[in-house]
């Protein structure tokens, strides 16, 4: 099963995040900062047998009340 909203189907995104060595504020830079991939994954949760995104749990609720 996919790792997504039921409702609006957002899911996984990759991006790039820089890991910085030591002396990186202090000093020159000596070699250039690597890049790593970092996975960005949605904040979900479960709420009446769906598992929905924040945002789609707000207007859920919303709704609801």
């Amino acid at each position: 099963m996919a790792y997504r909203c039921d409702n609006c189907d957002r899911g996984v995104q990759y991006g790039d995040s820089h890991t910085h060595g030591r002396g990186v504020a202090g000093g020159r830079w000596k070699k250039k900062a690597p890049k790593t991939r970092k996975v960005f994954k949605p904040n979900l949760h479960n709420f009446n047998g769906q598992k929905l995104c924040t945002k789609c749990l707000r207007k859920a609720k919303s709704l609801k009340t």
